[in-house]
């Protein structure tokens, strides 16, 4: 029988872990990730991979079984993020200032 802290992680980790699913759904069904930050993006799913590999070194499934669904959803929007990025820049956009604007070198 599960102990009440395991409990407890457990349900933690699915509320944690389910959260993401909505943005992740979004990201699948739009392709859009205008509004997303490359940055924190890949400090985030760095940040879950580590907490993943912390579960593994400690055996606690409650934070192998979060870390691995999060990772995923994380993984599959950084994904598409970068995909997303470099798309804009083949086209000659770059980001600046919180906004795209045309890249000056190439409109001569």
């Amino acid at each position: 029988m599960p102990q009440i802290p395991d409990f407890i992680g457990y349900i933690a980790a699915f509320l944690t872990s389910i959260a993401f699913l909505p943005q992740a759904l979004m990201v699948w069904r739009t392709n859009d990730t205008k509004s997303i930050s490359l940055g924190m993006y890949s400090l985030f799913t760095l940040g879950v991979a580590l907490w993943l590999t912390y579960g593994f070194m400690l055996m606690s499934y409650p934070l192998i079984a979060a870390n691995s669904f999060t990772f995923i959803l994380a993984c599959s929007i950084l994904i598409k993020k970068i995909i997303h990025t470099r798309e804009q820049k083949k086209k000659g956009l770059i980001f600046g200032l919180g906004r795209m604007v045309a890249n000056p070198q190439r409109l001569g």
